[in-house]
Parts: structure tokens; C-alpha cells; sequence
């Protein structure tokens, strides 16, 4: 395993994260298996993986007491543990946003479903257009200086408001965001115009969610066949990947995969780790065959000129609804 900083942090992660999204029964692509989960996590360690992301919206929790068991019996100072709070965790009023209120009591949740004193990077999983960024900084800033949170990070959002966001901090003395978990894998380069470059500038660490865009850059699909398993399946977003651009550059991926002896999974993630502004891609394998092939990636080596054939197909347009993706 390869490790690197977190963008100008001290802290070292893994070149691969590993994405606890699939662990749970909060939709029908989830894993539906404690026991499995925990043995992808178990073989992630194995190999040298330190670093984990999870939400506490992912199956309301449920991903994250599976991390938590998984991790119970390992050494708490290798990992690095990171979570994240926004979406709503149950009906009715102040179950969900970035209310100082929701901050605090969910990180608390959080560290009680892991079992763990304190989360390495907590994470805003959105932008919340109901609460002023300083109320939820100042949640923030308690959290770290309680010890129960070390590292604060965002994702998914338009880069004026995370400028707007890290201006604040440094104005107001807040700890600053060290870290941006934004969607980026070959077919979705829509962060290149819009926040990539802006955390390039601030030395902010870049955590790719998505990198093999929901299984179609891990060659799952064909051209003009209706999916019948996997993500795409069931998920429309997953479908819009299914473009003559995607196909164009899926094209080139096979290619290059076939002349390398790599999967396309592998080479997908390779060029994610060719990216200079890419710190560590969050991988979401549901077997341990898929998490063995994703390893794999850090030993494909691309060219310049492998680089621009793979970027080709597509010219990035920040045109994206945040949402619920």
C-alpha cells in the first residue's frame, strides 16, 4: 500500500479509501450482509488500507455500526476514521441540516455507533442553505476543541460556497476544511471546472467519491442492453453514464486494459491516482474479488500521452444539481 497526506495536513492516509456506503440495507444495491462486510473490511486492513469513510445517513447508521464492529479489536491510532452529517435521520423537525443543534448531536451518535472517542475527519455531506456557514463552523470548532473530532472536511458544493466556507474560517479563526469529498472518475470530470482547482489553490485535500462511476468504468455494462443487476439497475443516475461519451471513453479504457494484462476498474482508478490534485480515491468494492482488483490500480502506470487518450472523450462542464447524489 502506498500512503500520502491529507492535503497540507500531518495525518497520512491510504492512496485507496475504502467507502462503507455498500454496508447495510438501506437500498437494494447495498451489501445486505454484516458478516460480508465485515470481511471486506477485515481484508482492507490487511492490505494496508487505513482509511474509511462512512455517513451516518448511509442505512441511518447502519454503516457505521458495522465499521465500528470491524475495527473494535484494531490499533485506533494507524486509522483514520471519517464520517459525515447532513441528510435527515428521521421524521419530524431538527432531524437532519447543519444546525449547530443536528452537528453536535449527531457526531455524538456517530462516535457511539463506532465505538471510538473521537472521528479523524468529520465531513458536511452538503451544504445547508438553512443555516449560516458560521453557526455550523463554531459546531465544528467545539467538536475538535472537545477532542471528539480532529479534522473537518466537506463535499459535494459549488466552489463559491466553499470559498465563502473557508474564507469564514479564516476571518473568524475556525478550523479550516482540510478536505473535499466531491464526485470525479472519468466519465463525471464536471469538479474539474468547478472545485478541483480552487482546492489546487488552497491546498486542500481532494477524496473522489464515485471513482468507477456507480460500476460503469468497471466495465459492468454493455452498449445497448438494458442493465439487469448492479447499480444501474435500479439507479437512473447511474444510467446517465450510458452516454456516447461514456462509451467513447469506456472504449479507450478496455483498450488500455487489454495491453496492460489490468482490469478496467484498475485502470479507471489508475488514472484518478495519476491525478496530481487526487489524494485518495474512495473505493466501494461489495467482494473481496472487487477489493483485491481495486488494489491492483496502484500498480498501473500511465503515460502522458495514455492520460490525454483517456481524457479525451470528454470536456468538463460544471452543469451539476446538487442533491440528493
Amino acid at each position: 500500500m502506498e500512503y500520502t497526506y491529507l492535503g497540507e495536513t500531518g495525518m497520512e492516509v491510504s492512496r485507496l479509501c475504502l467507502g462503507c456506503m455498500n454496508f447495510g440495507t438501506g437500498e437494494p444495491w447495498m451489501l445486505h450482509d454484516r458478516e460480508a462486510s465485515i470481511e471486506v473490511i477485515d481484508r482492507a486492513l490487511e492490505l494496508g488500507i487505513n482509511f474509511f469513510d462512512t455517513a451516518n445517513a448511509y442505512s441511518r447508521g447502519e454503516s457505521e455500526a458495522i465499521l465500528g464492529e470491524a475495527i473494535e479489536d484494531r490499533d485506533r491510532e494507524e486509522l483514520v476514521l471519517a464520517t459525515k452529517v447532513f441528510f435527515p435521520m428521521g421524521e419530524g423537525p431538527n432531524r437532519g441540516g447543519l444546525s449547530r443543534k443536528h452537528v453536535l448531536e449527531q457526531a455524538e451518535a456517530s462516535l457511539d455507533r463506532l465505538g471510538t472517542d473521537y472521528v479523524d475527519l468529520y465531513q458536511i455531506h452538503r451544504w445547508d442553505e438553512h443555516t449560516p456557514i458560521e453557526e455550523t463552523l463554531s459546531a465544528l470548532d467545539h467538536l475538535i476543541d472537545e477532542g471528539l473530532v480532529r479534522y473537518v472536511g466537506a463535499s459535494t458544493m459549488p466552489a463559491w460556497r466553499f470559498m465563502k466556507a473557508l474564507r469564514e474560517a479564516d476571518v473568524n479563526n475556525y478550523e479550516r476544511f482540510v478536505s473535499m469529498q466531491c464526485e470525479y472518475n472519468l466519465v463525471d470530470r464536471h469538479e474539474e471546472a468547478n472545485v478541483l482547482p480552487l482546492c489546487e489553490d488552497q491546498g486542500v485535500g481532494v477524496i473522489p467519491w464515485s471513482p468507477l462511476a456507480g460500476g460503469f468504468l468497471a466495465d459492468k455494462y454493455e452498449r445497448g442492453e438494458e442493465p439487469e443487476e448492479g447499480r444501474a439497475a435500479t439507479d437512473e443516475y447511474t444510467r446517465e453514464r450510458f452516454s456516447e461519451e461514456g462509451w467513447a471513453v469506456l472504449d479507450v479504457v478496455r483498450d488500455l486494459a487489454e495491453q496492460k494484462d489490468a482490469t478496467p476498474a484498475q485502470v479507471s482508478l489508475a488514472w484518478l491516482l495519476h491525478r496530481e490534485v487526487v489524494d485518495a480515491p474512495i473505493i466501494g468494492p461489495r467482494t473481496l474479488d472487487h477489493l483485491e482488483d481495486d488494489v491492483g490500480a496502484l500498480e498501473v502506470d500511465l503515460t502522458d500521452e495514455e492520460m490525454e487518450r483517456l481524457e479525451e472523450p470528454v470536456t468538463p462542464v460544471w452543469n451539476r444539481e446538487i442533491g440528493d447524489v
